[in-house]
């Protein structure tokens, strides 16, 4: 999905749909009869249109952005030094903006990087004769210094916090003058860390070594964007985007609420189909594009959608070209007991895939706020009471199909960290309810008496009215009443970032695959807007967190994230958690879609044939 990955806002629910599935087959069926015959692949040559989970991205400036939903709309323009590979997994970091992977001095301090030539930024008026210019040295220290202008609200500069020798001081200091009224921010100002060598090499000097610093500069935040574009556009810049990407977008193709249409970069710079790939891949059809220049098509459509049932119609009868399966739907798509796609899909050359997601779904507690925050052993019990009235199996069946995983702590399955079989030795993992109105007295509300209405605040996304009832249920038991807000995505995020939301439902997409990302969720100086959205305050774990964040990964490491990962589920700052398995559905045309949630700039990759041919019609 707080960075992306970011929040992800399908949460914690990610279904919806119709409510019989007598209906929902006639209304299928109907919409089958008068679109198949009409799709082809369209005018204007090839075009993609796949989903985008969301009502609208609020900007595609890469320093504002923060959920996975502005991740996948923003790296289609815009680009990083390096990227993930498209298909090797475990995951591996790769050139983009580079020539080649930096080389790193033995300390781990110092990083010297190499501009790939030729790397020409958007044609746009905001160049002399609107022909896009090349992409140098300068760009970058440009790009990551907006991420220290509190001026342009970011929400990233967290990643570059305390990383960059000179960096947080040149930050002070330039905020400070603004405030001040001195001066403007001074985007000219050296930083001792960034060292400029030529117009295509540079070097970066850390303060200390860094873990994640290679998986941050494949983050759409730090994405490079040109200094013409931010000063000719100034507050337009977030809905007319330049950067280096795949693909351009106009801001006119950018339709609020329902499309953005993108178009190949008929400048973009060679890139190329990979080579290098899984055993799977090939009997999957995703290798004989190799060594083919990219993009592979000419137009790439992103429809927007905020319930499940428009885009599983959308998809059943051949307008986009791939689904995630609500669970609503899943029993339709697959025979549940094994998991296998059912023969009419087959038949019609649909393909499925599964990616278990670095997932991390949660309800968590601002721990500011006057009743439920805290860190006394009654406003401990207080939440703690609560974890354990909430039934999360429950939950999994009747919203996910029993898909998810379910385990204590921040550290999702497939991290260091993660608890064997997902139960911790510290939990408070429900449903035991006389444990919960035991410690619901210990805190003053025997019997809930006293307990003052909750405020919850979650978004309306998908199935999310049916989970919030579902939870109010469960916490009724003990007699806690929960008055649920249940409002639109941005509006929630605008309540998390000014510590507004006392209690609040909210989930995090590992940004990397190391879960010093997800345990930075609970450090102090990333508080609201950053990604500690809890607003979690304890000197100790931030102690151990500055240690890890450096250290390379080791059995020392990881016994520090285990003692981190408990410190947090005894000061019970969340109700969770939930990793999602998410299943896809794709149809015939679509060629090299491989599932992945950990990062966005993959449709540069696909390829379309004749839209709407299924081989059983």
């Amino acid at each position: 999905m707080t960075q992306r990955h970011t929040i992800i806002n399908r949460l914690p629910g990610d279904t919806g749909g119709l409510s019989a599935s007598a209906r929902r087959c006639g209304l299928i069926a109907l919409l089958l009869l008068s679109c198949i015959s009409c799709a082809r692949v369209e005018e204007q040559g090839k075009v993609l249109r796949l989903p985008l989970r969301a009502d609208d991205p609020k900007s595609l400036d890469p320093v504002q952005g923060s959920t996975a939903y502005d991740n996948m709309a923003t790296c289609q323009v815009y680009e990083t030094l390096v990227q993930y590979k498209y298909l090797v997994r475990p995951l591996e970091l790769e050139p983009l903006l580079l020539s080649e992977m930096p080389t790193i001095s033995e300390d781990r301090l110092t990083y010297q990087f190499k501009l790939k030539p030729g790397v020409l930024f958007h044609d746009d008026p905001c160049f002399p004769g609107g022909k896009g210019r090349e992409l140098v040295t300068d760009d970058v220290f440009y790009s990551w210094k907006r991420m220290a202008d509190n001026g342009n609200d970011p929400k990233s500069w967290w990643l570059l916090e305390n990383t960059i020798a000179g960096f947080d001081e040149y930050r002070h200091e330039q905020n400070a003058a603004v405030k001040e009224k001195k001066r403007t921010f001074d985007y000219d100002a050296p930083v001792t860390g960034l060292q400029k060598i030529n117009d295509h090499e540079f070097r970066v000097i850390l303060k200390e070594p860094v873990q994640r610093f290679m998986w941050v500069l494949a983050m759409f935040q730090t994405s490079i964007v040109p200094r013409e574009a931010v000063e000719m556009y100034g507050d337009r810049f977030g809905r007319h985007p330049v950067g280096t990407g795949a693909f351009t977008l106009a801001e006119e193709d950018w339709r609020p609420g329902q499309r953005m249409v993108y178009y190949k970069n008929p400048s973009y710079h060679a890139c190329y189909y990979p080579t290098e790939h899984m055993p799977e891949d090939v009997a999957a059809g995703r290798t004989k594009d190799a060594g083919k220049r990219l993009p592979l098509v000419d137009r790439l459509e992103l429809e927007f959608f905020v319930q499940d049932q428009p885009m599983w119609l959308s998809f059943r009868t051949g307008k986009i070209d791939y689904t995630q399966v609500p669970d609503e739907y899943f029993d339709e798509a697959f025979i549940k007991r094994t998991k296998q796609l059912r023969p009419k899909y087959v038949r019609e050359g649909i393909t499925d895939q599964k990616v278990e997601l670095l997932d991390f779904i949660f309800r968590g507690f601002n721990m500011e706020d006057e009743l439920l925050g805290g860190y006394s052993e009654k406003q401990k019990k207080l939440r703690q009471a609560i974890s354990l009235a909430v039934d999360l199996e429950e939950f999994n069946e009747a919203f996910y199909s029993g898909n998810n995983s379910v385990y204590d702590g921040p550290i999702p399955p497939g991290l260091e960290g993660y608890p064997p079989d997902g139960k911790a030795d510290v939990s408070y993992r429900g449903p035991n309810l006389e444990r919960a109105r035991q410690l619901l007295a210990e805190a003053g509300y025997p019997d809930g008496k006293g307990l003052p209405r909750i405020e919850y605040y979650t978004s309306n996304a998908s199935n999310n009215v049916e989970q919030t009832e579902l939870f109010k249920r469960q916490l009724s038991k003990i007699n806690i009443d929960v008055n649920a807000q249940i409002v639109e995505f941005s509006t929630l995020i605008e309540k998390v970032h000014n510590k507004k939301a006392p209690f609040f439902g909210f989930a995090w997409g590992s940004d990397y695959p190391d879960a010093e990302n997800n345990l930075a969720l609970f450090y102090s100086p990333n508080a609201a807007p950053g990604s500690n959205s809890f607003n979690y305050n304890r000197p100790e774990y931030d102690r151990l967190y500055e240690r890890i964040r450096s250290m390379p990964p080791s059995p020392e490491r990881t016994e520090l994230y285990i003692k981190m990962r408990d410190m947090v589920i005894e000061d019970a700052a969340f109700i969770g958690s939930m990793g999602r398995t998410r299943f896809y559905l794709i149809n015939p045309w679509l060629k090299n879609f491989k599932a992945t949630e950990d990062f966005y700039n993959w449709p540069k990759y696909l390829d379309v044939t004749e839209r709407g041919v299924y081989p059983s019609q």
